[in-house]
């Protein structure tokens, strides 16, 4: 029973601080991003494949989730390889304007891969914002009571965790623009 209700202060704690935080103003370092594109399909299908047996699995990727269309996703399955987590809500307008250079990258950097972790609101409206920003192209999680965001050390959106094949971490306020992530994805991939 305490065990029960520390998870509930917990999630209360983090949504209300994360509810606080808020998101400020828009920008970012690149030029103003054009118009998504809504022909992308809502969430990415497939799901990593599984870690090998030799990869040690870091304690941040032991949990699961449910992927905006449905499916359970295993944290585990990202053992040994680099990682971008992409923490957003759909209201957030630092969100919406990364979105684009997130999108992009993920098409550019195929050995790293991106997961989109949504949380802090419905997910009727996270599913609208991956439409909206035609970021159907990763993999998005619905984290409506941010257990990922916790297991991940994550307070505030936008915010991305880079993680190394070694499990080791490195965290990143947004908004982050091309130029930006661009720099983070090639020192995850120098080793």
């Amino acid at each position: 029973m305490i065990n029960v209700r520390a998870a509930r202060i917990a999630a209360i704690t983090l949504s209300a601080t994360l509810l606080l935080t808020g998101c400020g103003a828009a920008g970012s370092d690149d030029a103003a991003a054009g118009p998504a594109d809504s022909t992308a399909p809502l969430s990415a299908t497939q799901a990593p494949p599984p870690a090998t047996a030799s990869a040690t699995v870091p304690a941040a990727l032991e949990f699961t989730a449910k992927t905006l269309n449905g499916d359970t996703f295993d944290g585990t399955s990202l053992a040994g390889k680099p990682v971008v987590f992409w923490f957003w809500a759909p209201w957030c307008p630092k969100c919406m304007s990364e979105a684009p250079a997130v999108k992009a990258a993920a098409g550019t950097f195929k050995d790293v891969t991106f997961v989109g972790v949504a949380g802090l609101d419905t997910e009727a409206a996270m599913k609208e914002f991956v439409q909206r920003t035609g970021t159907g192209n990763i993999v998005q999680l619905s984290d409506e009571k941010g257990a990922v965001w916790t297991k991940l050390g994550v307070s505030s959106q936008s915010t991305f965790v880079f993680m190394k094949p070694d499990g080791s971490t490195e965290k990143a306020s947004g908004p982050l623009g091309k130029d930006s992530l661009t720099g983070h994805l090639q020192k995850l991939l120098a080793g």
